[in-house]
C-alpha cells in the first residue's frame, strides 16, 4: 500500500531556547470562559486521598514486558501532551475520557497501573478496557519489530537500545486539537495550550502536583471564542481551533462519529478528510491518523524525517531540499521498507534523533565491550582508550 500524497511541509515541534509567553490561567479569562466549567451536571469524581503506592506489589501489573512498553520512550516523545511525569518512570493521564490513571515501570520490567478514584466493579473493568485500548495492546510490538529488523539492519541495531517505544491509540478529538496546537510550535508552549484546553473539562483530581481533567466535549469547546483563546496565548491557532470545532459539530451524526469513521477508510481518504478541517495540513493529518485513527502506515513527513530518510532510505536525495513532491517519495520509501506498520518504525527512528536519546545511545555505545568504533543510528562514537 502506498503512503498518502502530501501537499505541504510543516516542521515537527522543537524545543525553543527562549521562554515563550505563558497563557493566563483559566480563572483570569473573561467570565464566559470561567462559566464553562459549571455547565456540566456531572459531579466531580470521588478522588482517593491515599498517596500513590510506592511498593511495586501494590500496583496492578499489565503483564507487558519492557520490550512491549517502556514508558519513557512512549509518553514524553511528542505523541501526546496530556500525560505528565508524576514520579520516577511513572506517568499519569486520562483514558476513556474520564478515567484518571497512573502507570509505572516496575523493577521487574512490567508496567503497573493505578486508578485514582473509587468506582464500581463494572466501571473499574471499563476503565481497564479503555487503558488497554489506549496502549494499543492488541498489537504485539515484539512481532512488529522483528519484521522491521529483518527488513533493516540499522533498525535492528537501534531496537536493542530503544525497545518498548509504542504508538498510542488516542481519542481522535483529543489528538486533533493537540496537533492543531502543535503547528509551528515548541513543546513547552504546546503543553501549556493543551493544559488550558483540558482545564475546560470536568476536574478529576490532582497527582504529583498536576491537575487532571476530562477533555472537554465539542459542546463545551464550541462555547470558547477565538478572542478568549487568543487572550490565552494561542495566537493564530485560536481561529483554527474554533473553526475546526464548528466544522465537527456540523458533521452528520456528530464530529466524534465522523472522526471515528476515518479509522475504517483508506489512508488517502482519511488524510483528505482531515485536511478539510481548518488548521490541518498533510503533516498534522498524518500525525492524527497515526496516533488515533489506526492508520499505522501514515508517515508524518517533516524536516527531521527528511534527514532520516536521506541518510538511510534515499541517500541519492541527500543535499536536496524537501518539497511536497519529495514528501511523497519519503513516505513511499518508509512503506516499502517497513510495510503496514511503517508509521511505528518512523516513530522509533524519530525518537532516536531526540537529543536525550542520542545521549543515551552514545553512553550505551561507550560501554560496549565488543567494538571500539561502531556506527549506530547515524552516530559514530569512538570510546576513549
Amino acid at each position: 500500500m502506498l503512503a498518502v500524497r502530501t501537499l505541504s511541509i510543516m516542521k515537527r515541534p522543537i524545543t525553543m531556547a527562549s521562554t515563550p509567553s505563558t497563557p493566563p490561567s483559566p480563572q483570569s479569562l473573561p467570565s464566559k470562559t470561567t462559566s464553562l466549567r459549571t455547565l456540566s451536571s456531572k459531579k466531580p469524581r470521588n478522588i482517593l486521598t491515599n498517596p500513590i503506592p510506592e511498593e511495586d506489589s501494590k500496583w496492578v501489573p499489565l503483564n507487558l514486558s519492557r520490550s512491549e512498553l517502556y514508558l519513557p520512550l512512549t509518553f514524553p516523545t511528542g505523541q501526546t501532551f496530556r500525560w505528565k511525569q508524576t514520579g520516577p518512570i511513572q506517568y499519569t493521564g486520562v483514558v476513556g475520557r474520564s478515567h484518571l490513571v497512573s502507570l509505572k515501570q516496575l523493577d521487574n520490567g512490567d508496567v503497573g497501573y493505578y486508578f485514582h478514584y473509587t468506582t464500581s466493579d463494572s466501571e473499574s473493568s471499563a476503565a481497564k478496557v479503555a487503558l488497554l485500548d489506549f496502549l494499543n495492546v492488541g498489537i504485539s510490538l515484539t512481532e512488529v519489530w522483528e519484521s522491521f529488523k529483518a527488513s533493516d539492519k540499522r533498525f535492528a541495531e537501534l531496537a536493542i537500545h530503544l525497545e518498548g517505544a509504542r504508538v498510542l491509540r488516542q481519542d481522535p478529538i483529543e489528538c486533533l486539537i493537540q496537533f492543531i496546537c502543535s503547528s509551528n510550535n515548541n513543546i513547552k508552549r504546546i503543553t501549556m495550550m493543551v493544559d488550558f484546553i483540558s482545564s475546560l473539562g470536568n476536574y478529576l483530581g490532582g497527582v504529583g502536583g498536576f491537575k487532571f481533567y476530562e477533555f472537554p466535549s465539542l459542546e463545551r469547546l464550541a462555547m470558547v471564542s477565538e478572542q478568549e483563546l487568543r487572550a490565552a496565548g494561542f495566537g493564530y491557532r485560536a481561529k483554527y481551533i474554533v473553526g475546526t470545532v464548528k466544522e465537527l459539530k456540523s458533521k452528520p451524526g456528530g464530529g466524534m462519529e465522523w472522526l471515528a469513521a476515518l479509522r475504517k477508510v483508506d489512508l488517502p481518504e482519511a488524510i483528505v478528510s482531515l485536511c478539510s478541517l481548518p488548521g490541518v495540513g498533510p503533516k498534522v493529518a498524518a500525525c492524527i491518523a497515526l496516533f488515533s485513527l489506526d492508520q499505522h502506515h501514515a508517515i508524518p513527513v517533516d524536516t527531521h524525517v527528511w534527514k532520516i530518510a536521506t541518510r538511510y532510505l534515499l541517500p541519492e536525495l541527500a543535499g536536496t531540499s524537501l518539497t511536497p513532491k519529495l514528501c511523497n517519495r519519503v513516505a513511499d520509501a518508509f512503506v516499502r521498507t517497513y510495510g503496514k506498520y511503517a508509521g511505528w518504525a518512523q516513530t522509533l527512528l524519530f525518537i532516536a534523533e531526540l537529543p536525550s536519546q542520542k545521549a543515551l545511545l552514545n553512553s550505551t555505545e561507550e560501554k560496549s565491550p565488543n567494538s571500539k568504533k561502531r556506527k549506530l543510528g547515524g552516530i559514530t562514537k569512538v570510546p576513549k582508550e
